[in-house]
């Protein structure tokens, strides 16, 4: 079997390898924890549902993202879902994996593994940007974990990449990332937010004082991180490997084996991932529904939360009644 296959955790070595929750805090009406697997660490970020029995959700964040992308949508959609949010090794309070691998596969491997682990599955799983990509290949390879998928820009291969994306594709190339770092080390991290905010926001005049200040504080921290560009850079390059992986592996492929109800997400503004292959990916996969914001920019769960927990209702109170 290939290793692009993620196999989950056989029976008896997932009950030997049981996870080790610490570090629980609460604030803000969410928790955070810290899930210790073999070979891997991950920061979990939940919010109490409205009443229990509800059905479980994993959010998975993008490039230089973390779990805090979804905390608006997680609560929007507490009495819908139990929710809770990853953050992958590297980024977040997520610490490198021991093996070192950011790859789209790596990723997603490290997202069946929590989910074999914890037993939550199937889950209704959503993914941005690289966490899109991730959460396809998850539902291709492990139909059984994933009840339902909404996916809010995913980096699916595009053929004619936009020319405000080719600075992020270039951090995959060896050399680049150091140069960068470099040419930026007099940056203020308000700097550093602010440009991200302005390649991720359709508006950027959407993103209050507050959260500014909250951006600003999480970007000096990151940044402080003796893996913080490595982790990125990696990251990127996996992303930049998906593009060009092609047969039963390649990214659009396995969007046609997804069996469960998509819900596709694309912003008009995205500078990241074009809103033209918002019609591609409604034809990969099969049983989808398309949701376009014509003033949004790669992370509309972010720009537009009640808009997009209004149709993550839809989806799952329609697949609740098939």
């Amino acid at each position: 079997m290939s290793s692009t296959e993620l196999p989950g955790i056989p029976a008896a070595a997932a009950a030997a390898a049981a996870p080790k929750v610490a570090a629980v805090r609460v604030g803000e009406g969410e928790e955070l924890r810290s899930v210790t697997l073999p070979g891997l660490t991950l920061n979990i970020r939940s919010r109490p549902p409205a009443r229990t029995g509800l059905p479980p959700a994993l959010c998975v964040h993008g490039l230089g993202g973390s779990s805090l992308n979804w905390s608006a949508l997680m609560e929007l959609l507490a009495d819908e879902v139990d929710a809770e949010a990853v953050d992958l090794p590297g980024f977040g309070d997520s610490p490198p994996p021991d093996d070192g691998n950011y790859s789209i596969t790596g990723h997603a491997r490290a997202v069946i593994r929590h989910l074999d682990a914890a037993g939550r599955g199937p889950v209704h799983l959503m993914g941005n940007s690289l966490g899109g990509a991730v959460c396809t290949r998850v539902a291709a390879v492990r139909p059984d974990l994933v009840r339902t998928l909404t996916l809010v820009s995913p980096a699916l291969p595009e053929l004619r990449v936009q020319r405000t994306a080719v600075p992020t594709g270039l951090l995959a190339l060896p050399g680049v990332t150091r140069l960068f770092s470099r040419a930026t080390k007099g940056w203020t991290a308000e700097r550093r937010t602010r440009g991200v905010i302005a390649l991720c926001y359709g508006d950027p005049s959407r993103v209050s004082e507050e959260a500014l200040r909250h951006a600003v504080e999480e970007m000096e921290r990151r940044s402080q991180l003796p893996y913080f560009w490595d982790a990125m850079t990696r990251s990127a390059r996996g992303i930049v490997d998906a593009y060009t992986l092609g047969g039963q592996h390649g990214l659009w492929r396995q969007a046609e084996r997804v069996l469960a109800p998509t819900l596709l997400v694309y912003g008009g503004r995205d500078r990241l991932v074009s809103h033209r292959m918002a019609g591609r990916a409604a034809a990969a996969f099969r049983d989808s529904r398309l949701l376009t914001l014509p003033e949004a920019g790669h992370v509309a769960m972010m720009e537009y939360p009640e808009t997009v927990a209004r149709a993550v209702r839809e989806l799952l109170d329609d697949t609740g009644r098939s």
